[in-house]
Parts: structure tokens; sequence; C-alpha cells
């Protein structure tokens, strides 16, 4: 169940959605309080990469591969939310923890990202061009932080709902002797 549920927020990447609205920051809080070690880390990436290169491959508009640093931020951005999922899976109430995780990820994304679009050139190399690239950048900060928080919430809720329900299937399940 676990991993079916990556790859349909994954496949949700193909979808019509407004700009920045992803799952890849849910994902990325998803495996890091999930999973242990370098999987955690890679999910993200490789969620990204592929879905990159596919959208490369089809002509996808908003998907493919781009400007190398800015491109590398992006994935940076994104790896991320692992650290702070990480962090969620030291509490012990993981699910009320998912708005805060979600706006700290969403935050750290918005912060990293967009260093690397000012460091990609979009934007003049001085203090008042990161100011502007920064600026720019806000009204696409709302869809992040609505993207980030719906698909945390679906993510975390459908996979807490499913673990309570087969729980409750396995104490309702007579014993058998």
């Amino acid at each position: 169940m676990f991993y079916w549920l990556i790859l349909v927020a994954a496949a949700s990447r193909f979808l019509p959605h407004p700009p920045n609205v992803a799952c890849v920051g849910a994902i990325g809080l998803f495996a890091g309080c999930y999973l242990s070690g370098v999987r955690a880390y890679l999910v993200p990436i490789v969620i990204l990469c592929l879905s990159d290169l596919i959208g490369q491959l089809l002509g996808v508009s908003g998907m493919g591969f781009y400007q190398p640093i800015t491109m590398a931020t992006v994935y940076a951005g994104a790896t991320a939310a692992v650290f702070v999922g990480r962090l969620m899976s030291l509490s012990s109430h993981r699910f009320a923890r998912v708005p805060a995780g979600s706006l700290l990820a969403s935050t750290m994304f918005f912060l990293l990202s967009n260093f690397g679009v000012w460091l990609g050139g979009w934007y003049a190399m001085t203090l008042s061009g990161l100011v502007a690239c920064y600026t720019a950048a806000i009204p696409f900060f709302g869809y992040t932080l609505a993207g980030d928080m719906a698909f945390s919430l679906l993510l975390f809720g459908v996979w807490e709902w499913s673990r309570s329900s087969s729980s409750h299937k396995l104490q309702a399940a007579p014993s058998s002797i």
C-alpha cells in the first residue's frame, strides 16, 4: 500500500494542475517519515528525475530538463522535505504534525528553488535581482503551499486510515488455534 500511494501521487504530476501544485514535497515528507536510510532521499529524486525525463520525451509543458543549476536546487528543495519528514517521524502524533511539516517543507522548497532560479541567470546577479526573483515567486509560493498541504494530508491520511483499518480487521478476525 505504501508504494502504491507514492506511485499514484507521482502519477498526478501528469494531470493538469496549476503551476507548483505538485505532489513531490508531500512525497518527500511521507518518505522521510516512514522510510529509513538513503531510500527516503531517493524517492523524491527518482520521482522528479523520471517524471522530468518522461515530460521531456513527451513534450509535457512545465516538465523536462532545464538550466542545470536551477534544476539542482529544485531537486534539493524537494529532497529537503525528507529531512522534515524525519523530524515528523520522531513524534508519536505524526498526522497531527502534517500541517506544520508541510508548511516547513514548502518554505524550504521556495527558498532553495528560487535561489536556484536567481543563480541560473534569470535575474540580475545583484541583491536587487535576488529580491526581484523572490518577489516574483510569491504567487507561486501560494500554489506550493496549497499543493503540498493537500497532497500531504491525502498521503498521510490514507496511510493512517489504511493502517488503522487493517489493524481493526486483524482485531476482528477470529483467532485460529
